[in-house]
């Protein structure tokens, strides 16, 4: 990449890392600009250099350590990976801290509301004009008719609707946060159970009329299920923080030129 020929020339201990180097890093640093890429791979480069280092100053060697899939990690890689075993302590996650957690993000431990759902699509792009329109029209009509007669749903959606749950008469099943598309989804989780959106509801893929079925209250998952993903994800975050710590003070200690690393919150090596 051209763009790296334009930065200074980088180093760790009077040790150059390669504008060839970097560049060949760049690919494993998506970003918005090449400016940085450049920054992100060169930071990347010089930790894991502040980390081989490291291991020659404590005289570590390989010790033929595997990855997550069992394949053999290469020579620097397990040096490092045992120079970060044998330097950095992180404590195991504790009873008190797990509850703590799980009782301050109680969010993200409750099952989500279910609601099924019925629609009857009219298919129609929001780019045709006329097109839409009218689907909005045959839309209201449709909603008219349930309105007095609403065991007609599954006729009408045989007969009219363009999605495949025509078959099973408009039925989605259970739907959850997300799992539509937004204008959907906000008219069916305001619905009652059983209660049709007395307005055509129009979405990218045309006019929906939409019908509530039975809605199933998300609910608290015990801790008892969740435990052990709270205390590994505390585990792997306290593990992060104490390694940003442990780059921070290797950096401290080092001279390096051409990048201002700053703290060690940067990419680290794998």
């Amino acid at each position: 990449m051209a763009e790296v020929l334009d930065h200074p020339p980088v180093s760790v201990n009077g040790c150059e890392i390669s504008a060839a180097a970097i560049s060949a890093e760049v690919q494993n640093h998506p970003a918005p600009d090449a400016d940085t890429a450049w920054e992100a791979a060169t930071r990347a480069l010089v930790f894991r250099q502040l980390l081989l280092d490291e291991a020659d100053r404590l005289e570590i060697m390989s010790v033929g350590l595997v990855d997550a899939e069992g394949r053999k990690l290469a020579d620097e890689d397990a040096r490092i990976e045992a120079l970060l075993e044998q330097e950095v302590r992180c404590p195991n996650a504790d009873e008190a801290t797990i509850q703590r957690f799980y009782e301050r993000h109680a969010d993200r431990f409750t099952s989500p509301t279910l609601v099924e759902a019925e629609h009857i699509l009219f298919s129609a792009s929001p780019d045709d004009g006329l097109a839409y329109g009218l689907a909005t029209g045959d839309a209201r009509m449709a909603i008219r008719a349930l309105m007095t007669e609403p065991g007609r749903f599954s006729e009408l959606a045989l007969k009219h609707s363009a999605c495949p749950s025509r078959e099973q008469g408009g039925n989605l099943g259970q739907i959850g946060p997300g799992q539509t598309v937004k204008e959907f989804e906000d008219v069916l989780f305001d619905l009652g159970e059983g209660e049709l959106h007395p307005e055509p509801v129009k979405t990218r893929f045309g006019v929906h009329v939409i019908r509530a079925g039975r809605r199933i209250v998300g609910e608290q998952i015990p801790l008892e299920l969740v435990r052990d993903k709270i205390a590994q994800y505390l585990e792997e975050a306290s593990w992060r923080r104490a390694v940003a710590q442990y780059l921070a003070i290797l950096a401290s200690q080092a001279k390096v030129e051409g990048i201002d690393i700053g703290g060690a919150d940067g990419p680290l090596v794998q």
